[in-house]
């Protein structure tokens, strides 16, 4: 199903809600988007909202020091998802956030409290009928706590690396497997240990390590957690 936009007014706070948190490159956007479309629900990528404001803070010539003013331009910008790709300002830049540089901002400002607080309930406007199922790093714990169904999505540091590789390779980026595993592990550290809204697996949350994994294999388990939760 077609994700909505952030600005969308009138959240459903009865959908029902799949969050997927887990480390970066672990999948878990991959398999978000296949239970989503499985479902008939819709989809948010909560990671491409933090890259697509550092983006355009960067375009903006914005200090990302400045959390004042990234939370002034979070107010105001103009985010879509439609198909797969990600829109701002009615350009579509899904390449442009994809890479390794973006990811790595991305993960900068999403430490700043302010910043997080900003762009929180328009991440919850995405609640929408028939349901959402959505990724990130603190989907079960801070944006939807009431998820019907948490899952803890991760795979070891090594194959995460390999994985991040193969998909920048394939997009035509410049990739180098150390460089991607120092940079994982880095953030892994930065994630676990941020003040607010840690990357952390809460004791509702359903772990799923896809180290030896296929995506379809996955999809089926998440999808199988999901009806045992509604029957």
């Amino acid at each position: 199903m077609t994700s909505l936009s952030p600005l969308t007014p009138h959240p459903s706070p009865s959908a029902p809600v799949i969050a997927i948190d887990g480390p970066s490159a672990s999948g878990k956007g991959t398999v978000a988007a296949l239970v989503a479309e499985a479902l008939g629900f819709h989809y948010l990528d909560s990671g491409a909202i933090y890259r697509a404001t550092a983006y355009a803070a960067e375009r903006a010539g914005i200090d990302l020091a400045d959390e004042a003013a990234l939370v002034a331009l979070a107010g105001r910008l103009d985010l879509r998802f439609d198909a797969g790709e990600v829109y701002l300002d009615g350009q579509a830049v899904g390449d442009a956030i994809r890479g390794e540089a973006a990811g790595s901002v991305a993960s900068r400002i999403a430490a700043l409290p302010d910043l997080r607080q900003a762009l929180l309930a328009r991440q919850r406007a995405f609640r929408q009928a028939p349901g959402l199922v959505t990724d990130g790093r603190d989907m079960g714990t801070v944006v939807f706590p009431d998820a019907g169904l948490k899952v803890f999505l991760t795979a070891s540091v090594e194959e995460r690396a390999q994985r991040r590789y193969k998909q920048l390779i394939e997009k035509g980026f410049d990739a180098s497997l150390p460089r991607i595993l120092q940079d994982l592990r880095d953030r892994d550290a930065r994630d676990a240990a941020r003040s607010v809204a840690p990357l952390r697996k809460t004791d509702q949350a359903l772990l799923l390590d896809t180290t030896r994994m296929t995506i379809e294999e996955a999809v089926r388990q998440v999808v199988d957690w999901y009806a045992g939760r509604v029957v």
